[in-house]
């Protein structure tokens, strides 16, 4: 590459980290991963999940997952930030 110029990649990676739109991005990369993250079983139970200033709400209907998700809060924080690569989720909010 020559000097002074970037690639398309970085240039749009750059851009998207920039950009307002960076945290719905970041959601919708969650929401996507969402099974690979937790497992077929949870995220079938699991009805919504947003990304709201670095807090994870899920939101679930049954009652015994709640009360297994409050406990796994430290762990889920830890899967969704290290399969993003980057801490965004700093706080799991299970409603």
């Amino acid at each position: 590459m020559r000097h002074g110029t970037t690639s398309i990649g970085d240039a749009l990676r750059e851009f998207l980290n920039k950009s307002r739109m960076k945290p719905r991005l970041t959601e919708v990369r969650i929401q996507e991963n969402w099974e690979d993250i937790m497992g077929k079983t949870i995220a079938r139970y699991t009805s919504g999940i947003q990304l709201i200033d670095g807090k994870l709400i899920i939101t679930t209907t049954v009652a015994p997952l709640k009360q297994e998700l409050s406990y796994s809060k430290d762990k889920i924080i830890k899967l969704v930030n290290e399969k993003l690569g980057e801490n965004v989720v700093k706080e799991v909010i299970i409603r």
